[in-house]
C-alpha cells in the first residue's frame, strides 16, 4: 500500500477503533496532530508509535509547531521563540541571527522527533508588509533576510532528521484578510511578487523537501485560488522555480478554501488535479468521511515517492537528546531570546 492523498486529524490523546480503520484507508496517507491531541510526552511517544504502526509504509505524523503562538505541545517541550525575534536578532548582529535561526530548526525538529513525529509545518517564509495576520510568524519584512534565516533554519532541521515544509506559497504577507476565515484576495501582477518568490527559490536552491499553498486569490495571475491553481503550482512552482519536492494545499477545511471552490470532494479534486501531493483536512470530521467514501484518485507513482521522503530521520530519545552538544548552544540561546531584543526590527511599518 502506498501513502494516500489525505491528512487526516484525531479526536483525543488516542487513536478510537472508528479513527484506526480510517487510517487503514488507501485515501489516508498521513495524520495531523493539535494541541487535543497532547497530555505530556509519554504519552505523545505512544500515539504516535500507534499511528505508525497502523500500516506499511507507515503514515506521515505532522504538527505545526513554529514557536511563539504556534507551538502545538508545550509542557515537556521547549518554549520556542517567534521567528520575528530571529529576525531582531539578524538585525542586531547577521551573524548570530543565522546561528539562532539554525539552532532553534535543529531544537524544535530534534525535540518533536525524539517523540516520533516525522513533521512539523515550518519555517513560515511569508514577508512581513506590516498588513497580515501572520505578524510574528514571519522573520522579517526584507525579502533577502528571510531567505537567509529560513534557509538556516531548514539546515538546523535537517540536522535533526526532519524535513522543512516552506509556507504559505506564493505569499501571505500581503493580504490583510485571514483565509482561516474567509478567501484572501491579492491583486498584485506577478512581476511585482518577486520579493515574496524570493526566499522560496533560495530554499529550492538548498533541496528544500515541501511547500505549503495558501488559500489566496490571484486575479491577475489565475482565476483559481493558489491551492487550487495549475497555474501556480505546475507552471510557477514546479516549472519555472523547478520544486521537485512535496506540494501540501493548507487545510481544506479552512474558510478560504471553502469560499473557494464547492464541497471538500470538490476543492479536494481541484487540487490534486493542480499538482498538491497531500491535502490536510482538520477539525470537521464528516467531510473525512466523505472524502474517504466519496474522493476518486488515480494513483500517482511520483507523489508517493516523494511522500514517503518526508518520513522522519533518526532521531535520539528524550533523554539522550539532552546529551547532544547542540543542546547546551540552544537552550543559552533561548535564555538570550527570552530577554528584550536589542534591536526594534524596522517592519516596514
Amino acid at each position: 500500500m502506498t501513502l494516500g492523498p489525505l491528512m487526516i486529524d484525531l479526536e483525543g490523546t488516542s487513536m478510537t477503533a472508528e479513527e484506526r480503520e480510517m487510517l487503514r484507508h488507501p485515501l489516508v496517507g498521513g495524520v495531523i496532530l493539535f494541541t487535543r491531541n497532547y497530555a505530556d510526552p509519554e504519552q505523545l511517544s505512544a500515539l504516535v508509535a500507534d499511528i505508525h504502526a497502523a500500516r506499511n509504509p507507515r503514515l506521515i505524523v505532522a504538527v505545526d509547531h513554529e514557536g511563539g503562538r504556534v507551538q502545538r505541545f508545550r509542557a515537556g517541550f521547549s518554549a520556542l521563540p517567534t521567528p520575528r525575534r530571529i529576525g531582531h536578532e539578524y538585525d542586531a548582529n547577521a551573524r548570530a541571527g543565522l546561528e539562532l535561526a539554525r539552532s532553534m530548526g535543529w531544537l524544535m525538529a530534534a525535540e518533536l522527533r525524539s517523540h516520533g513525529v516525522d513533521l512539523s509545518f515550518a519555517p513560515c517564509i511569508d514577508i512581513d508588509y506590516g498588513v497580515s495576520f501572520i505578524t510574528d510568524r514571519a522573520f522579517h519584512s526584507n525579502p533577502d533576510v528571510v531567505g537567509r534565516l529560513a534557509t538556516a533554519y531548514a539546515h538546523g532541521m535537517r540536522d535533526a532528521g526532519m524535513a522543512a515544509t516552506a509556507k504559505h506559497f506564493p505569499g501571505h504577507g500581503a493580504v490583510v484578510a485571514d483565509s482561516h476565515l474567509t478567501l484572501p484576495v491579492d491583486r498584485r501582477e506577478l512581476a511585482d511578487m518577486m520579493g515574496d518568490l524570493a526566499p522560496y527559490r533560495r530554499l529550492i536552491a538548498n533541496g528544500l523537501p515541501a511547500v505549503m499553498v495558501a488559500h489566496i486569490l490571484f486575479p491577475a495571475v489565475d482565476e483559481a485560488p493558489s491551492s487550487l491553481s495549475a497555474r501556480w503550482i505546475r507552471d510557477v512552482l514546479r516549472g519555472e522555480m523547478r520544486f521537485q519536492g512535496v506540494v501540501f494545499t493548507d487545510d481544506l477545511s479552512m474558510g478560504g478554501a471553502a469560499a473557494a471552490f464547492g464541497d471538500v470532494v470538490t476543492r479536494a479534486t481541484r487540487a490534486l488535479s493542480a499538482g498538491c501531493d497531500m491535502l490536510p483536512v482538520c477539525n470537521q470530521r464528516p467531510a473525512v468521511v466523505e472524502l474517504l467514501d466519496r474522493l476518486r484518485v488515480e494513483p500517482e507513482p511520483a507523489s508517493g515517492l516523494r511522500l514517503v521522503r518526508l518520513h522522519g530521520r533518526g532521531g535520539w530519545s528524550p533523554e539522550d537528546l539532552k546529551n547532544r552538544p547542540e543542546w547546551p548552544t540552544a537552550q543559552e540561546w533561548l535564555r538570550r531570546c527570552a530577554a528584550a531584543p536589542a534591536l526594534k526590527l524596522d517592519s516596514g511599518r
